[in-house]
């Protein structure tokens, strides 16, 4: 195979940075709000991928799914087939400890799991998952320059929404992990692999101690908010 199975962008329709939400609805909805002279580069299976210009540099937006498989596929295609250089997760995560408040942004320094997904390529060996310094550096830079509060730690990557083990919250709570999603094990460990800059912001959409939830609508205001602190954050890196 010398194509991309899962994307139907022509060579030259994807930036070499890309924003990866799971959901592809808020692709569009990213793309709409913060670039300018935005086209759709992805149709296949409706995983939306637009690309545009932010602050004058081509910025793309790309659906990837839910889950570490799905979002392997489309890093996997975006780094072999379209060039990508640095691919940023964007989206929500359940906070795991008291102090981590709804709507709170996280930025993954490293990401543990009980997905089996980098041990497959690692002969069985426990890889550490982390987080480009350069791109973790200029998150925080930028955050702490626009005043946004965002924390920075360890977050767990798992493959059960439902169910699971049911000792895992206490553990988590034991390791100071600060929230649990689904994909930035597998992202990060697929980045040293393929060599591209990866790191993982996430938005507080729920608290699992609390069983709070964020409505609809504080999502979505929450992923514009985070989406432009990457964009910013991005201008650094590559300027």
């Amino acid at each position: 195979m010398n194509h991309s199975l899962h994307l139907d962008a022509k060579p030259g329709d994807i930036a070499d940075t890309v924003l990866l939400p799971g959901d592809p609805l808020r692709a569009r909805c990213l793309a709409g709000e913060l670039l300018s002279d935005t086209r759709q580069v992805n149709g296949v299976r409706n995983m939306l991928g637009y690309t545009g210009r932010y602050r004058g540099w081509p910025v793309s937006i790309i659906g990837a799914g839910m889950g570490i498989p799905s979002t392997a596929i489309y890093a996997t295609e975006l780094a072999r087939y379209h060039a990508v250089r640095r691919i940023i997760r964007i989206g929500t995560c359940g906070a795991i400890r008291a102090g981590v408040a709804l709507g709170d942004i996280l930025i993954a320094q490293s990401a543990s799991t009980d997905s089996n997904f980098n041990r497959l390529q690692f002969g069985g060996q426990d890889l550490a998952a982390c987080a480009d310094f350069a791109l973790l550096s200029a998150l925080v830079t930028t955050a702490e320059r626009q005043k946004i509060p965002v924390r920075v730690g360890g977050v767990f990557s798992t493959d059960c929404f439902y169910g699971g083990d049911p000792a895992l919250i206490e553990r988590l709570l034991q390791h100071r992990i600060l929230g649990i999603e689904m994909e930035a094990a597998g992202l990060y460990g697929l980045a040293l692999r393929e060599g591209f800059a990866a790191a993982a912001v996430l938005s507080v959409s729920d608290h699992v101690q609390h069983k709070e939830h964020l409505s609809s609508e504080a999502r979505e205001r929450g992923a514009i908010r985070m989406a432009a602190l990457v964009l910013d954050s991005l201008c650094q890196t590559v300027s």
